[in-house]
């Protein structure tokens, strides 16, 4: 009745085992030469190309396997021999009652068909072992897909933020080389010193190294990007989607809205996987007390060519065994006890783990709405200064402002770009870590 039981565990696992081959046989990475995507089309494509979640894949195929081996070394197997025996007419003579006997040994065509079946408790305990790695193995893809498509998030908005600071200092750089410009014609023309066109130029240099330097910042985030997609680095990423669209206030209200059900945690789902393995394998323990039942036939069949030979082993044989372990000193009984530690251990760590998870739950949405105040102000402070740094310019062009007037409104510009792309990279991670931990994809 057990075996027929577990008949449907076995027909799934051949399934997914079948699935395993034939994905592993085929490579379907079809990428082109120019690639535009948004954040979601990158995060679908990434699940889909990346190697390291199709492994995590496979992981699931492979658990299916393992069950499977469990499974079938319960059903009945069968195991057939045939061998050949020539005794090249050799006679053997023996003496009985002062008579000489002369025997044949003929030539021997043997065949045998053996079926035996063996099952116990702690077999059919393994196979429910077997279940729950399954289950832990598709948490752990689980927990591997929600990881890239956070990583992928994170890399993308990196690449928009970059890119826009890139931006803002291009158009910087214009107005710094036209005042270069202008006030070095002041200066031929005997209305300005030297050292006024000197700072401006050293100040337009800077400029110029710090919008290289965010070039060869983009550059590895966009391979970063690459990484993650598992495209070639030859590949040209286009990216629809707008730093605007990815950081609105719309999206964190909506994340810090949802309800926090600690059931939907990934790791906190581990751990109870981990407490049901823990009860199976007392019970395991436990079934090493109980018998082990066995059940053969052998089939046996001799076919002899030349004189002489006669049958000794019967061609029909069924046994019925049982076996019951009776003493180990103590050994079974360590190991039920060893379990049952382990089992509480378990229970201990869920339990703790739940109480840190609601803390950290609560941390989490401080750190993402402290994260987008500060993006807001930071984001409000580089209107302000770019505003400032324009007006400076004017009337450095105007003659009513100083070049150091300038200078410092230049160098305020500069920081709080800096500060600006650090408060949008803070929000990101501050979005993304929520969102892993609320499993939310």
């Amino acid at each position: 009745m057990i075996l027929v039981a577990m008949l449907p565990l076995f027909i799934q696992a051949e399934d997914h085992v079948m699935a395993a081959t034939k994905s592993s046989n085929q490579d379907n990475r079809q990428v082109p030469e120019t690639l535009s995507v948004s954040l979601a089309q990158a995060q679908d494509f990434a699940v889909k190309q990346n190697r390291t979640l199709k492994n995590a894949s496979l992981a699931v195929q492979e658990a299916y396997a393992q069950r499977w081996q469990t499974i079938a070394a319960m059903l009945p197997q069968l195991d057939a021999k045939g061998t050949y025996t020539d005794y090249f007419n050799y006679q053997a003579t023996m003496s009985m009652a002062g008579r000489d006997m002369t025997i044949s040994n003929p030539n021997v065509l043997a065949f045998s068909l053996t079926a035996a079946v063996g099952i116990n408790g702690q077999a059919v305990v393994g196979a429910l072992l077997n279940n729950i790695a399954i289950d832990m193995k598709k948490i752990s893809l689980e927990q591997s897909e929600v990881e890239l498509r956070g990583n992928v998030m994170s890399s993308y908005v990196s690449v928009l933020a970059l890119q826009s600071i890139s931006d803002l200092l291009d158009s910087t750089l214009l107005n710094i080389e036209h005042l270069a410009v202008m006030t070095q014609s002041a200066v031929d023309a005997g209305a300005a010193e030297q050292t006024a066109a000197d700072q401006i130029i050293v100040r337009q240099n800077a400029l110029r190294n710090n919008i290289n330097t965010q070039l060869r910042n983009i550059e590895l985030a966009m391979n970063s990007l690459k990484v993650l997609l598992d495209v070639p680095a030859e590949t040209e990423l286009n990216l629809t989607d707008g730093i605007d669209d990815l950081l609105s206030g719309e999206m964190v209200l909506s994340l810090l809205g949802e309800d926090f059900d600690i059931h939907n945690n990934l790791d906190y789902q581990m751990l109870e996987k981990n407490v049901q393995l823990a009860k199976r394998n007392v019970h395991m323990a436990g079934w090493a007390y109980g018998p082990t039942l066995s059940l053969a036939y052998n089939y046996t069949d001799q076919r002899y060519y030349g004189d002489g030979g006669f049958r000794m082993t019967p061609p029909n044989l069924v046994q019925v065994g049982v076996s019951m372990p009776l003493w180990s000193s103590g050994k079974r009984a360590a190991g039920v006890v060893e379990k049952k530690i382990a089992l509480e251990q378990a229970k201990n760590t869920l339990s703790e783990t739940g109480d840190n998870l609601n803390i950290l739950y609560k941390q989490l949405r401080y750190n993402l709405t402290n994260a987008y105040e500060t993006y807001m102000t930071e984001r409000e402070n580089i209107a302000v200064t770019k505003r400032v740094f324009n007006s400076a310019t004017e009337k450095f062009r105007y003659g009513t402002n100083s070049n150091l007037e300038l200078t410092n409104a230049s160098n305020d510009l500069i920081s709080a770009q800096s500060t600006y792309v650090q408060a949008m990279l803070t929000l990101i991670n501050a979005q993304v870590e929520l969102q892993k931990f609320l499993n939310n994809k």
